[in-house]
């Protein structure tokens, strides 16, 4: 049976690593492995993930994503940056994360609907610069805010 768990995000960086089965979500700050014997079917947001084995779900990498020779990967990836080995397998969606993210971008980032981020950016309380008609977000700002509690 896997491991159903939702594991929130923490102010200090960690490390993890996954050598067998997990289902859930994972919110964490630092480096996460997922091992070459790991079957996870996950929602994951991390700074550095490392795939080796099987993964099924969702990876927001708000630095990187390594998929090493013996990954199998199915679902959508959001790296900031992203390398890909010989022999790994990816079948899925990916859409590169950048430095300034529109709303639409934000609110798929944050998991949270566009209708809160305009709410949010319009009122001042998400920090953000309006350029015309649209926002602009700085990623590292983003996060920023994330960590000092303020998305509540």
């Amino acid at each position: 049976m896997a491991l159903k768990r939702k594991i929130e995000e923490r102010k200090d960086p960690v490390n993890l690593r996954i050598n067998g089965k997990f289902e859930g979500t994972l919110d964490a700050k630092g480096s996460l492995t997922i091992g070459s014997t790991a079957v996870v079917k996950a929602d994951i947001i991390g700074d550095n993930v490392i795939i080796e084995g099987r993964f099924n779900g969702k990876i927001v990498a708000r630095t990187g994503l390594t998929l090493l020779s013996t990954a199998n990967v199915e679902g959508e990836i959001y790296p900031a940056k992203l390398n890909i080995s010989e022999g790994a397998i990816f079948d899925g969606r990916c859409s590169m994360m950048h430095d300034y993210l529109t709303a639409e971008e934000l609110a798929r980032y944050l998991e949270v609907d566009l209708k809160s981020i305009m709410e949010w950016a319009n009122s001042g309380r998400l920090p953000g610069n309006k350029e015309g008609e649209n926002w602009r977000f700085d990623r590292k700002n983003i996060d920023s805010w994330i960590v000092s509690g303020k998305l509540k």
